[in-house]
């Protein structure tokens, strides 16, 4: 698996924890679904995902998405 299916992977995964964690205990968690949105948001325009960087520091293999910028 490369660093953008890991990204996409996570995030989904984190918004729809974050649903059901806003329907089982409270709405506030829908804050951890904006937050993420946002950050893909920007992540779409400026290329910096600060998990990419964590990834691409464990030794990860780049994708597309997030090239290696070395």
């Amino acid at each position: 698996m490369n660093i953008d299916r890991i990204v996409f992977a996570f995030a989904g995964t984190v918004i729809l924890v974050s649903i059901g964690l806003a329907y089982v205990a409270s709405p506030y968690w829908l804050f951890l679904t904006g937050f993420v949105g946002l950050n893909m948001l920007q992540a779409a325009f400026t290329g910096f995902c600060p998990l990419a960087s964590i990834l691409r520091l464990l030794g990860f293999q780049s994708g597309c998405a997030f090239p290696d910028k070395r």
